[in-house]
């Protein structure tokens, strides 16, 4: 009793605990997948968090063009040293002790220029000043002050920014469309990877199913007499390679789920199985549409004249730098002291500032030169390699919309071949188990089956690919026939 009481006990800790959840079935439509893909797929994921950050890149550019309130202060600072002190009775610099602490504080309220890059600013300051040495204490105060830096002859950054960022915020929201047409096409890819995998394992057991029947058939002929050994040999040898075939499609429909899975965000929990689409829709572009669209809507478009833009911003700061270029400064404000706070604000004198500083190179031995030559050479470059860029991307487009063009007339006769040669293949059989045909004609039949099979598959994945990648190109909606757009302020919340 002991015994067997013991068998149990190390059956049971022993033995593999069950799953804890079974696994859940997602029969999957190819919308389903594409509308999975844009909610839960990495590339989606990552498409919205570039957007937000072109959407923060953006916005602090807009900030450099509003007003700037900042409060800056240094308290305490103390002091005790030996500092130079002018004796105007004795004309000579006497070392005095001193023994400090003051409090400082600052407002400043500043506007960048951006038509000339300068900047305006008011400030208003208060110092805080304890000698104790003298024993004395007193308030320096600024009440108001207001000031101007303004460089001149130089480049201009401000105003260069004004014209390539909103160009680069606006291809940052149609390359985010962009992005998930490309999410939409790996997708397509998968979905019809995994549906292939199916038809392959179908396929297989069909044929596994077949073969074996026709083996066991044939067995029985050959012991009548009615075929030769090598025809049954023939036969065998066809069973045992279904059986293969068998198991490399599960094997390879398990790897093609499992990237689906991965792609679309789900865990090991779940089993997914697609049904493929019965028909497409029967659509024909116009090649000129689709490339009047492109041109509006396609990010490719803005990064051509971005790169133009940066360019000319480059060619504009190397000369602006290679020759004279000077900076105003300038301020005007009140100021006073007092030991008592409020007698410090009461009588107030003028305090103002004017100085204009430049630079001029005299001898750079063709530095500011070489660096001007370099930067027209660069923009001359952007050019035409901007123009050679939309050139080709326009001939490319054209070529794919001929092709999408012909794609719907693919599928159609995909469709009729396969069901052609699936009856083939039945009639072959009929007419193979009746002894009217050989077993090479046979396999001919069955093989032209199974290709036709997946090169239905194949036609409905190459449609699915082009119509994508039109709607990428165009950023358009041929069937709704709208523009593709999103709620940009929900992504970047």
């Amino acid at each position: 009793m002991k015994k067997v009481f013991f068998f149990l006990a190390a059956f049971y800790f022993l033995s593999p605990a069950p799953r804890s959840m079974a696994q859940e079935l997602h029969r999957l439509t190819l919308e389903d997948v594409i509308k999975l893909s844009e909610e839960q797929s990495t590339q989606a994921l990552m498409a919205k968090h570039r957007l937000r950050a072109s959407y923060w890149q953006y916005r602090t550019f807009v900030a450099q063009y509003r007003p700037s309130l900042t409060l800056t202060g240094t308290t305490p600072n103390y002091s005790t040293a030996y500092e130079r002190v002018w004796n105007s009775n004795t004309e000579t610099w006497d070392y005095k002790s001193t023994n400090t602490l003051s409090n400082f504080g600052s407002l400043s309220l500043s506007q960048n220029i951006g038509l000339t890059g300068g900047t305006i600013y008011l400030n208003s300051d208060l110092t805080l000043y304890n000698d104790f040495e003298n024993e004395t204490r007193k308030y320096i105060t600024v009440p108001l002050s207001i000031g101007l830096n303004q460089p001149l002859f130089r480049y201009n950054d401000l105003k260069w920014k004004k014209r390539t960022e909103p160009l680069r915020y606006e291809a940052a929201r149609k390359t985010f469309l962009s992005n998930i047409e490309n999410v939409h096409i790996a997708a397509v890819n998968f979905f019809f990877s995994l549906a292939l995998a199916q038809i392959n394992k179908e396929i297989a057991e069909m044929n596994y199913s077949n073969a074996d029947t026709l083996y066991r058939i044939a067995k029985g002929r050959y012991q009548l007499g009615t075929i030769s050994e090598d025809e049954l040999l023939q036969m065998e040898l066809t069973w045992l390679n279904t059986e293969t075939s068998r198991q490399e499609a599960a094997m390879n429909l398990r790897d093609r789920e499992i990237r689906l899975r991965s792609f679309l965000g789900f865990n090991e929990n779940v089993r997914l199985e697609l049904i493929l689409p019965s028909e497409v829709p029967s659509l024909q572009i116009s090649p000129q549409e689709v490339l009047d669209l492109a041109l509006a809507n396609n990010p490719e478009m803005i990064t051509q004249e971005l790169a133009v833009l940066t360019a000319e911003s480059n060619l504009a700061q190397a000369k602006g730098e290679r020759g004279f270029n000077a900076s105003l400064i300038a301020s005007y404000g009140i100021r006073d002291q007092d030991p008592d706070f409020l007698m410090a604000y009461h009588n107030t004198a003028k305090q103002q500032t004017a100085r204009i500083g430049f630079t001029l190179p005299i001898l750079d031995w063709g530095l500011g030169r070489g660096r001007y030559r370099m930067a027209k050479s660069s923009l001359e470059l952007a050019k035409v390699q901007s123009q050679q860029a939309i050139i080709d991307f326009e001939q490319n487009l054209l070529l794919d919309v001929e092709q999408f063009n012909l794609q719907s007339s693919q599928v159609a006769v995909a469709a009729k071949s396969d069901t052609v040669a699936m009856k083939m293949f039945e009639v072959t059989k009929q007419r193979f188990l009746i002894g009217k045909i050989q077993i090479l004609e046979l396999n001919n039949a069955d093989t032209k089956k199974d290709q036709n099979k997946r090169a239905y598959v194949q036609a409905l994945q190459n449609y699915w690919n082009y119509f994508y990648n039109l709607r990428n190109l165009a950023l358009y909606d041929f069937l709704n026939r709208k523009p593709l757009e999103t709620d940009y302020d929900k992504l970047i919340e």
